[in-house]
């Protein structure tokens, strides 16, 4: 990780991504307080966060279509600067007393719409940091970056609008954002140094071999002609011809919606009639710590089948579920979160690394747009469902019901040959029509990576 951390190009990148991370986690909190503080009821609070997530979801394929069609460190940096500078503004306007709620659902809107073009460009933007050997060790590295940044921007959130108001987490949340901007400037700019020095190298051994230098690359004006509709219908042509990608999205779709029934709807529902809410708060960094910890195993992993391992740990979501169904001790509760904590980075690097090599590079920000939408629409779905349906059968019967699809649709996803023999650990996947980049460690990662990505 040390050797990882020199690479400037990724050291920018993570830094940009947690500090992203670190302001959409905040955003939310310090939203709710500063329309509570203008006399908002809670269905205004509703309306203005709902509509982040509504923005988010919205725009999320369009942000993969910009990742594949721009130089994806400017997309980058051009969402983290107007997050920041709508942040700050907003932020201002609500210390001086001049912000009403129709202004904070702007600011909501817009967070939304950056949060939606950033998340599939950084993702798919890690393979272009480091070389092919690395990068597996750079997934898990970004994730603990990114897995720090919403710890800390949930806490500072809460933190600063009790002692110093909203208006001051907002401009706070500016700040951050202007410095994954920078951030993210640098990484450009270490990656346009990168290509220079290769098209030099090319151009000399051209030269001493007599051969001509083909200007441009594989994808650097591919799709540029093309319609936006034509080139999100290409992502989804990627996205469902790899049965492994639409399968485990399948399963997510389910997992992710039970989760958030089960943890953020009744858990604290179980929380408040057992173990009250102080510690309720441990139970869930607990899972935050598990995650961390599980980003530095995985780091060290070599298994050439991380799908298959990483699908399979999925099962452990059903833990917590199984903890609160019981009402079992806190003590109980924090180490099945913890297990949980540690099996979600066991995936999440196991599906980053996957993506990565076996998704065409100009069409992977795209593919991932896809996945976040897939994953992202049943949030609101098991958030909504879980109050109803505890209430009907009973709020055991309900997280019951949870561990059964957890475990029912992992097993679902494991009868895929693709998901249990795809490997990784290979070479990144090339461009569309270019040559497949060497998998060995301490290379630099293939220039045609990323199309259209000249300044």
């Amino acid at each position: 990780m040390r050797a990882l951390l020199r690479e400037k190009a990724f050291r920018s990148l993570a830094a940009g991504r947690a500090l992203t991370f670190f302001g959409n986690s905040m955003a939310p909190v310090v939203l709710a307080f500063a329309v509570l503080d203008l006399g908002g009821s809670a269905v205004d609070v509703g309306l203005v966060v709902g509509a982040r997530s509504v923005s988010n979801v919205v725009l999320l394929l369009f942000g993969g279509l910009l990742a594949d069609r721009m130089p994806r460190a400017l997309v980058l940096q051009g969402a983290a600067l107007s997050a920041a500078a709508v942040q700050a503004g907003v932020g201002i306007a609500v210390l001086a007393g001049r912000a009403p709620l129709g202004i904070l659902l702007v600011l909501s809107v817009v967070q939304g719409a950056a949060s939606a073009v950033s998340m599939p460009a950084s993702a798919a933007l890690i393979p272009r940091t480091v070389a092919a050997g690395e990068l597996r060790g750079a997934n898990a590295l970004s994730r603990m970056g990114v897995n720090a940044g919403m710890i800390a921007g949930t806490s500072f959130g809460g933190l600063l609008a009790a002692l110093a108001g909203p208006g001051w987490g907002m401009v706070l949340n500016g700040v951050a954002f202007l410095g994954a901007a920078l951030a993210y400037g640098a990484a450009g700019r270490a990656l346009a140094r990168r290509r220079a020095a290769a098209a030099e190298e090319d151009s000399a051994e051209a030269t001493a071999s007599g051969a001509t230098a083909v200007e441009g690359g594989p994808g650097a004006s591919d799709g540029a002609a093309e319609g936006p509709w034509h080139a999100l219908r290409e992502g989804w042509r990627e996205f469902v011809s790899r049965t492994w990608v639409w399968v485990v999205v399948a399963q997510f779709f389910v997992v992710n919606a039970v989760s958030a029934g089960g943890i953020q709807v009744l858990g604290p529902t179980v929380a408040d009639a057992t173990f009250g809410r102080t510690l309720w708060g441990f139970v869930l960094a607990a899972q935050m710590a598990g995650a961390l910890v599980g980003g530095l195993l995985v780091a060290r992993s070599r298994s050439r089948h991380a799908l298959r391992t990483g699908v399979a740990v999925v099962a452990l979501d059903a833990l917590p579920l199984a903890a609160l169904a019981q009402s079992a001790d806190v003590a109980v509760l924090l180490v099945a979160m913890f297990v949980n904590g540690v099996a979600i980075e066991q995936f999440g690097v196991a599906w980053d690394l996957s993506l990565q090599e076996n998704v065409p590079q100009d069409k992977l920000a795209r593919v991932y747009s896809y996945d976040a939408l897939g994953s992202t629409l049943a949030l609101p779905l098991g958030e909504m469902a879980a109050g109803p349906l505890a209430e009907h059968y009973g709020v055991r019967a309900t997280l019951l019901c949870g561990v059964a699809l957890v475990a029912l649709v992992t097993a679902g996803a494991l009868c895929s040959r693709q998901v249990r023999d795809l490997t990784t650990g290979g070479a990144v996947a090339p461009v569309d029509g270019a040559p497949a980049a060497g998998g060995s460690r301490g290379g630099r990662p293939p220039d045609a990576a990323e199309p259209l990505d000249a300044p």
